[in-house]
């Protein structure tokens, strides 16, 4: 096929396809005046359009193939000279990849075919004729991830750090720091590039927390993904007091600091969208520990739709947080998704007719049109005290990060007996225990019974990579002990995709408990957990493992994932 000959911008051709009107198309316009930005990249920020239907469209109108990750045509086979042909700095900066060649016509995947120059330009470095196929950023950007190697540039600079001469840190025992030295380490550009690369790479590989640790003759550096902690090759140990400086540099923290434990945060930009990141210090025999948590929201997850509720459960969760008051708490140890759910249920019934605000340590994502607070014990701005003052607020709806203390979990049952509703979080091993806990920590049992509204618990499992996942035939042993019904299970086998887990992405299950009429006298009577373990099962909840045990059979996850979170209650 030879370079498309075009006169058409993409503008009129999204008008052709009924994708845009004429009005929004002159509103991008206007917003495009003054940036260096696509008008495609326009129109989907303002949400006018979608990436896939800008690509569709233009397959559909210039006659040229659509392809997607799914389709398995963006997966080029490597070794056969693509990447001599295109080199990855090309690719990476002019986003097109090489998918095959023949003769002497090479296919090549991009985000805009009517580039014409960049079209020319690319047919004459390669004496080739340019086939193009039209995909979409996000599907591109993964594609060539995928062909290059994601983590070539991060092995280079770690690579490259052994070879860098040894930052001058203080001797063991020694109590001098030359802090202009070490400073001037942490801005030198090896270190600021080593540092960036680390950070998004862990972006890259959907981590949630990056750990660099000093031991005596190296450093550690680990990655959290899908909740498992994975080890990365270190940087020298030479360069710790550097990196570990840098990361305090982002967060303004104090780098002369290191007997002390500190707190800080800072935010990047990577590939058009704002991420928070919150450092955490600690002193250690060998050198501080650094933590970072990466607190990147992806759009899926503020669908509750999507979170992995089954039918029945989601119905009633949906129907509680609709309410006009009541108190709905969400239980389960740290990790298990809960600020997540309380997002989504927070982003549901956001609305300019409500005022929600909410209070938290810290607040992790910024929700449009919600209110949210940070809590500063130091200045006594605690839960407590932040509350009494939203009563004050006008508000309707008010969400607790956490209720720890009596005081809090006072005003959380006051808020919703006064016609507000109320979001908050436990840590209990399952939704009865909630009560038990309240009441432990002094609150009334008539109290809990007239206000709460719904408990929920959660796990996250992870989820079985869908490319590699292979089924077996449980043996008969194992379908008695678990009741397994299917005949067929799945479980983790390991690939490229997955990076050789047999697990991507992760999966919530759920035990929701509603207060049925039954439940409330029972809590009202101050029954223990069991008692309310079991009503609440004779009015129809699903515990978390049978829960679990559904989205085993489903093939979303594996029974030895399951098993490794959860207890079978027996």
């Amino acid at each position: 096929m030879p370079l498309l000959k075009t006169t058409e911008k993409i503008g009129e051709i999204l008008i052709k396809a009924g994708l845009v009107s004429e009005d929004q198309l002159s509103k991008a316009l206007e917003v495009q005046r003054g940036t260096t930005k696509r008008i495609g990249e326009i129109l989907v920020e303002l949400k006018l359009t979608t990436e896939r239907d800008i690509a569709v469209a233009l397959s559909e109108q210039l006659g040229i193939q659509f392809a997607s990750t799914a389709s398995g045509v963006l997966n080029p086979k490597k070794g056969e000279g693509l990447e001599q042909l295109i080199s990855e700095e090309f690719a990476r900066q002019h986003l097109v990849l090489p998918l095959s060649r023949t003769l002497n016509v090479l296919t090549i995947a991009c985000v805009n075919p009517l580039d014409l120059i960049a079209m020319d330009n690319l047919s004459r470095m390669t004496h080739c004729e340019i086939n193009p196929i039209v995909t979409t950023r996000a599907d591109l950007e993964q594609a060539i991830e995928r062909f290059f190697g994601g983590d070539t540039m991060l092995r280079e600079a770690i690579g490259q750090s052994y070879k860098l001469e040894e930052t001058s840190t203080p001797a063991e025992g020694e109590e001098t720091l030359d802090l202009d030295r070490l400073k001037q380490a942490a801005e030198e550009a090896p270190v600021i590039r080593l540092v960036d690369l680390i950070i998004r790479q862990a972006i890259k590989e959907r981590a949630s927390d990056i750990h660099i640790e000093p031991f005596k003759d190296k450093i550690s550096l680990r990655y959290r993904i899908d909740g498992v902690l994975v080890e990365i090759s270190p940087p020298a140990r030479s360069l710790h007091a550097a990196i570990i400086s840098r990361i305090k540099i982002l967060c303004k923290l104090d780098i002369a600091q290191k007997r002390l434990p500190q707190d800080g945060g800072f935010m990047m930009t990577m590939e058009g969208r704002g991420i928070d990141f919150r450092v955490s210090s600690i002193p250690s025999i060998y050198g501080e520990k650094i933590v970072i948590r990466i607190l990147d929201k992806p759009t899926e997850l503020m669908d509750l739709g999507r979170l992995g509720f089954e039918a029945k459960a989601l119905e009633a969760f949906r129907q509680a947080i609709r309410d006009p008051y009541g108190l709905i708490l969400i239980t389960g140890p740290t990790g298990s998704g809960k600020s997540t759910t309380l997002y989504a249920a927070l982003n549901e019934i956001n609305s300019p007719k409500k005022n929600i605000i909410t209070i938290e340590d810290p607040v992790e994502y910024r929700l449009e049109g919600v209110n949210q607070v940070q809590i500063k014990p130091s200045i006594g701005l605690t839960f407590a005290t932040g509350l009494r003052a939203f009563m004050r607020q006008d508000p309707d709806v008010i969400m607790v990060g956490e209720t720890r203390d009596l005081e809090t979990a006072e005003i959380c049952v006051r808020a919703s007996l006064t016609g507000h509703l109320v979001f908050s979080t436990l840590h209990t091993n399952d939704a009865p225990s909630a009560v038990n806990r309240l009441i432990d920590i002094g609150l009334a049992p008539y109290l809990l019974s007239s206000t709460i509204s719904l408990v929920v618990a959660q796990r996250l499992l992870r989820k079985l990579c869908d490319r590699c996942k292979e089924a077996y035939e449980p043996l008969p042993a194992v379908r008695q002990q678990f009741r397994i019904t299917e005949e067929l299970l799945f479980r983790a086998k390991g690939c490229e995709h997955c990076t050789n887990t047999g697990y991507r992405g992760r999966i919530g299950v759920y035990e929701v408990m509603t207060l049925s009429r039954e439940l409330r006298n029972a809590i009202a009577s101050g029954a223990p957990a069991h008692v309310l373990k079991d009503t609440s099962m004779a009015g129809g909840m699903r515990t978390l493992w049978d829960d679990g045990l559904t989205k085993v059979m489903q093939g979303s996850t594996s029974l030895e994932e399951l098993e490794s979170v959860i207890l079978l209650d027996r």
